[in-house]
């Protein structure tokens, strides 16, 4: 028997022949031929194949096709010069009626029945270990002697009838100071699955415990360590049990067919990814290429400038809009509020800012299919439910959005809102987004710009974004442009320092993210944008669908109707200005936004940010 001592330099047909002769003493082929490419196969009956082979399209993260051979051909000319898919993988599986019911060696004592089956090569993530290597990031399996850990997941496959299973991924423990430079050292190998589709919590995959992988060896990470899941092809054995043919082959986990191909042809791409953690709890990380990252810093650097002189340059925390989107794109299930009734002597006391901003995100969040909801002061629903129901006729909203009201009633109100039975494990929002809401300050109260206390017509939102803090995967994002807004808790020792009493008003709660503006609108208007950006980065679009599935470029023009316009926001403000709704700076029922002129003011931003 020969020991695995030299197996990474031997060339594939030396390697293939000495596997034919059953004379090795391993049990998977990582780390072997370093270079070259390895196969995951599945071996089906003809009247599969060509359904197995758009399978194999609709879903070319986990199965990115190789090679399709003729049926009882054992040969594979593309991939290599002398192969027999009989002998030529170290161990195999046989399924019949979706059961596995046994391994071997050798196929060729069903030579009879594969004249009639064609054998399928899918790419695999051992072709991609040397260039990860390479890029000085360790191989922990490798490092560690044993096979890769592979992992049944709760994300469906794009489903091609008879072929239906969920995505099977391998998990690779990465450092965390390696994670991008693992994302780019893998995301041009599209034949060996491409970049990563998860980096952080194993949960969020459905995973309930790393320790038990489903197929391969348990890998211990280090500390300091990320684990990192790539889509697998073993997504076809699972494809294979599901559609319960009466005879079918595969590689058995691990054991791969190694081609005469060197992993040199990279496939170009679209941006180089850039890598940023969303969630520390449970632990997310993000990816979006350079190119959308920085049109996102763009838009985020145009609502920051400051009309009204308030010093706002002070709170604003570099790549805030970035990473306040990426964490939105993964929502579901969206709260926004807004309110800020500073004209406590008008009916309405509401401002106009805030409400137009809180519309252009959930204009977005409809066409992006998310489930979106607004939570505002009880006092004010009636009038909400207007602008609403208004936004509807002028376009600028597909359908009505719910609207809510909350009251503290109890210790755990805020849980019982946000969660099914106040189940901590069963949030019904996975995004909280306050948008010019008047936020708590320390003493308890709530104060407009000019250091009055407001509080008798607020009602205690803040406690869904405390609550939230407490709540796994539910993340917040703050947009403000005074400091006295819910969610800039965050920058609240600036607010006290740069900000016109400051010193009473700062808000004490804070978001994950807080988003500043010179005006709140221009906040949600960056966002809506930044949302299309990212939602057409080919890198975050391959990201969010775990690879599996089609792009979904072709809603492109669904998202862009839904942005903002400076023709919408217009008809909003006339609407607001219908009801009564007030400029915040003036008092002024005229067609401008914290005393700014709607005409070359707002509508200038509206443009520079499309």
């Amino acid at each position: 028997m020969l020991l695995t001592g030299g197996l990474k330099s031997l060339l594939p047909h030396v390697l293939r022949r000495i596997i034919r002769c059953n004379r090795l003493s391993i049990s998977n082929t990582s780390g072997m031929a370093e270079g070259y490419k390895q196969a995951n196969v599945v071996i089906l009956h003809k009247s599969l194949a060509d359904d197995f082979e758009k399978f194999c399209h609709a879903n070319d993260g986990p199965l990115p096709l190789l090679y399709r051979s003729q049926p009882g051909d054992w040969k594979c000319p593309s991939l290599s010069g002398d192969s027999d898919i009989r002998t030529d993988c170290l161990q195999y599986r046989i399924y019949e009626h979706g059961a596995c019911t046994g391994s071997l060696k050798s196929l060729k004592e069903y030579s009879q029945q594969l004249k009639d089956m064609v054998t399928f090569y899918l790419g695999c993530s051992f072709s991609f270990e040397k260039a990860v290597q390479s890029a000085g990031i360790p191989i922990r399996n490798v490092e560690q002697k044993c096979n890769v850990s592979m992992y049944k997941t709760a994300v469906p496959c794009y489903s091609v009838s008879p072929f239906c299973c969920n995505l099977v991924v391998t998990m690779r423990p990465i450092p965390e100071s390696k994670l991008e430079a693992a994302v780019i050292a893998t995301a041009g190998l599209k034949e060996a699955h491409g970049a990563p589709i998860h980096m952080g919590d194993p949960g969020l995959l459905g995973i309930q415990d790393i320790s038990k992988p489903d197929y391969g060896d348990p890998v211990h990470l280090h500390p300091g360590d990320i684990p990192v899941f790539w889509a697998c092809g073993v997504t076809g054995v699972e494809a294979v049990i599901n559609c319960r043919a009466p005879l079918a082959f595969t590689h058995s986990p691990g054991c791969m067919f190694i081609t005469d191909l060197k992993n040199d042809n990279v496939r170009s791409l679209r941006g180089v990814p850039q890598v940023h953690c969303i969630s520390q709890e449970p632990l997310h990380f993000s990816v979006v290429s350079a190119e959308a990252a920085q049109k996102i810093k763009t838009l985020e650097t145009l609502i920051g400038i400051d009309p009204g002189e308030r010093g706002i340059i002070h709170l604003l925390h570099q790549d805030e809009l970035l990473k306040a989107c990426l964490a939105i794109s993964h929502a579901q299930s969206v709260l926004i509020t807004t309110g800020f009734p500073t004209h406590f002597t008008y009916e309405p006391p509401e401002e106009n800012d805030g409400p137009p901003g809180a519309l252009a995100i959930a204009a977005i969040l409809q066409a992006l299919e998310k489930e979106v909801a607004i939570v505002t002061d009880q006092r004010a629903m009636d009038l909400n439910k207007k602008i609403i129901e208004e936004a509807v006729q002028l376009g600028i909203l597909k359908k009505p959005i719910p609207l809510l009201s909350y009251k503290r009633e109890s210790a755990d109100s805020a849980l019982k809102f946000l969660c099914d039975n106040g189940d901590p494990g069963r949030p019904r929002f996975d995004h909280l987004i306050a948008i010019e809401r008047a936020g708590m300050a320390a003493d308890g109260n709530y104060y407009n710009a000019r250091k009055i206390n407001i509080k008798h017509l607020v009602d205690p939102i803040d406690e869904l974004f405390l609550a939230a803090r407490t709540i796994p995967g539910v993340t917040t994002t703050g947009v403000g442009d005074g400091g006295n807004e819910l969610g800039m808790g965050k920058v609240k020792d600036a607010v006290k320092k740069h900000i016109k009493n400051g010193d009473v008003i700062a808000c004490d709660v804070e978001a994950d993210f807080t988003v500043i503006a010179g005006v709140s609108n221009w906040g949600g208007y960056a966002i809506a944008c930044a949302l299309y950006v990212l939602r057409t980065c080919e890198v975050h679009d391959r990201y969010l669908r775990k690879a599996v599935g089609f792009p979904q470029l072709s809603k492109k023009t669904v998202w862009l109707s839904a942005l903002p316009s400076v023709s919408k926001e217009e008809k909003l403000l006339k609407t607001l200005v219908k009801h009564g709704v007030r400029s915040g700076k003036t008092a002024s029922l005229e067609m401008e936004v914290d005393g700014l002129p709607f005409y070359n003011t707002h509508s200038l931003m509206i443009e520079k940010l499309l």
